[in-house]
């Protein structure tokens, strides 16, 4: 879905992005992949479809409301993008059907069986029917439905079964229930003990369907069809432009007010009874547009805690982390940093690096303060605990907690509420914006001066997500950006960022415009007949100005080389446009996290690594950073893994105009790059 605005074509955002989820499925169908593996991949597509209609969707119904004026030049009618939207995933439920019940069936030839209620034996039947007594029925409360029934408040993290019962041979009324089915306490498998060399998996949907004569007892039915659903649920948050308590106190209202949002999607099992679903769909005030139909099962985000069936070729080998010897060489991390930057690329290297640096930090006498911005914080934090410490240790400690991080607000409500307790001093958040960038800012007297020692990175201060996410990150005492973050971090709390750094970019200040300046440049630079290129990574490439300006510069003879895992809003491979623009897009074990952007600069090379992609949001209404590679070692190190990745020939995929995500094929010797990469980084220490 193209708009053509001035001379140029944009790509859809919601399209792009179907397309790119459309490429998680493409792992979950690659045949390369171990078995369990592609389970997880069918997680990841689940849940990331979630996130689409709990966010995008919910959008776009919104927008229906706006007048077509207000919308972007190269925006698409709001109501046409939604009835594409349903007919791409429509199609991509089929796949999704067909890539899971090819898993299941390889996955008998390993001695693995996932069953349902009607291939149980007698033992095993016995056996579950004795688990659903002793451990899901405490946990069932069903409530049954007559005509003056009124749902109840379901969540669209949860799962659902609606049950019909009635008694065989009777012409009597057939009485429905639902209930929800308890996956966040027992989780949503049971492995039958076996006697034999097989595993037999069965899910708890299953185990509800054959033991529902045990769960309706009380009635004389003998007769029982129980369907799965699960909805979906506006997940935008009714947030005014408050600061600190206020904020807090407004967002912990409206988390509860999210779990009763306005329904967007029902997905359904395509069995169920047409009386029973127009009953759904009636109570729901849902239409044809939010309607999904598909097998027996749903939120199948639960398949990524997959029971381990103790097969290691059924999943990826472990990856141990290459160690940096640059930060192994000192007793004390301060020492190692002021030799030098240094560069670390998560996760084939190790995040404890920045742990032990902030557990250093708590336990060092000469450590006066640690500044430091949170955006994601997991469940169980480090981090945050080590930031605790400090503040026990006497360390001035200030953190600024954004509490708007998207589906992880109540986990930063929660360590924003520890540090505040221990003494810390917590800011929530700027009016309007959010702080996405990641930085932290250490304070050391040396010698009887102060001296800054700097953190900067792509990705979060988390360690779940730095085993799975590809960032890199900066350790730094260069007086120029630790200076730089100083100035930042003054400024973070005020209302305003008053003023731009030097050398460090920042959103929604500088960011954009310098950026613009970048690629002008290199226009200037292949007119005048000098060595001129772009390349850049990111997740998603969406604003309108930046994309007409690479388009320009496409025009004009400069090669661009863009590697984007998610949205891509430019439309590369079109003459007069964009033939000098190629765009891949590489989906392997890790998600591609990291924001690099290059640029030749006749020769002199500048290279960046920011917490921002070019989206509109990112640049003006977040404060995001943009950290120049100012060492040269440093700077070798990233633009090598990017030939690595722009050389990928296995598990890249070509963005074009069809958007249909062509491999892009081995002639003869492959190239994996995040293997690759693991393997320059273990030789280069």
């Amino acid at each position: 879905m193209l708009k053509k605005f001035d001379k140029f074509y944009y790509s859809e955002r919601d399209i792009s992005w179907l397309s790119f989820n459309e490429r998680v499925l493409q792992e979950a169908a690659d045949s390369r992949v171990p078995m369990i593996e592609r389970l997880k991949f069918l997680s990841i597509f689940s849940s990331n479809m979630d996130e689409f209609f709990r966010v995008r969707v919910a959008s776009l119904r919104r927008m229906l409301k706006v007048k077509e004026k207000s919308l972007l030049p190269y925006q698409n009618h709001p109501l046409h993008v939604i009835e594409e939207i349903q007919k791409i995933v429509l199609q991509q439920q089929e796949k999704f059907s067909l890539v899971y019940n090819e898993i299941i069936k390889s996955l008998e030839d390993e001695h693995v069986f996932i069953v349902n209620e009607k291939d149980l034996n007698e033992t095993q039947l016995e056996n579950v029917r004795e688990f659903f007594r002793n451990e899901i029925l405490a946990y069932l409360f069903p409530i049954i439905m007559d005509d003056k029934f009124e749902l109840p408040d379901m969540s669209d993290k949860n799962l659902y079964q609606i049950i019909s019962m009635k008694i065989a041979e009777s012409k009597d009324k057939v009485l429905y229930a639902i209930l929800e089915l308890p996956v966040d306490v027992l989780g949503r498998f049971y492995v039958i003990p076996s006697n034999d060399n097989n595993i037999y998996i069965i899910l708890i949907d299953d185990i509800v369907r054959c033991c529902c004569d045990i769960l309706f007892s009380i009635f004389d039915y003998d007769e029982f069809h129980s369907y799965t659903i699960k909805l979906t649920r506006d997940a935008e948050l009714d947030l005014e432009s408050e600061l600190n308590s206020n904020l807090l106190e407004k967002l912990i209202e409206s988390l509860k007010k999210r779990k009763k949002g306005t329904p967007t999607r029902l997905v359904y099992d395509e069995r169920i009874p047409k009386e029973m679903l127009n009953f759904l769909i009636r109570k729901l005030k849902l239409s044809s547009r939010g309607l999904i139909p598909g097998g027996r099962y749903h939120n199948f985000k639960d398949f990524k805690d997959f029971p381990d069936v103790k097969n290691e070729k059924l999943k990826f080998s472990q990856v141990s982390p290459a160690r940096i010897l640059a930060l192994e060489s000192e007793k004390r991390m301060f020492d190692s940093i002021s030799k030098g930057d240094i560069i670390l690329h998560h996760p084939y290297q190790s995040f404890d690096y920045i742990i032990r640096l902030m557990r250093e930090a708590a336990l060092d006498p000469s450590v006066k303060s640690i500044q430091i911005t949170l955006y994601r914080v997991a469940k169980k934090s480090n981090i945050v605990k080590a930031l605790i410490n400090a503040v026990r240790n006497g360390v001035e400690v200030i953190v600024y907690m954004e509490l708007q991080a998207r589906f992880d607000e109540e986990d930063n409500i929660y360590w924003a509420q520890k540090l505040d307790e221990a003494g810390a001093t917590v800011y929530y958040g700027k009016t309007g914006q959010k702080i996405h960038c990641k930085m932290c800012l250490i304070t050391r007297k040396e010698k009887g001066k102060l001296a800054l020692y700097g953190h900067m990175a792509t990705g979060n201060y988390n360690r779940i997500t730095s085993k799975l996410y590809c960032d890199h990150g900066l350790l730094t005492k260069d007086k120029r950006l630790t200076e730089d973050m100083k100035k930042i971090f003054s400024n973070l709390h005020q209302p305003e960022l008053l003023e731009s750094p030097k050398y460090i970019l920042l959103a929604p200040n500088n960011m954009k415009s310098k950026f613009i300046s970048y690629i002008e440049q290199e226009i200037k630079n292949i007119k005048q007949g000098k060595q001129a290129y772009i390349i850049c990574k990111m997740n998603s490439l969406v604003d309108g100005e930046i994309i007409t300006k690479l388009y320009e510069a496409s025009t004009a003879g400069v090669k661009i080389q863009l590697i984007i895992r998610g949205i891509c809003c430019l439309v590369p491979g079109m003459a007069g446009q964009s033939e000098n623009i190629k765009v891949i897009s590489i989906i392997d074990r890790f998600l591609e996290h990291a924001r690099v952007y290059i640029f030749a600069n006749d020769g002199n090379e500048i290279i960046y690594l920011a917490s921002a992609d070019w989206m509109t949001r990112n640049l003006n209404n977040r404060i995001e950073t943009a950290f120049p590679i100012l060492n040269s070692e440093c700077k070798k190190q990233i633009k090598k893994i990017m030939e690595i990745q722009l050389a990928d020939n296995v598990k890249a995929r070509e963005i074009n105009i069809e958007q249909n995500n062509p491999y892009i094929l081995a002639s003869k010797i492959p190239h994996r790059a995040q293997l690759e990469t693991q393997t320059y980084l273990n030789n280069h220490r």
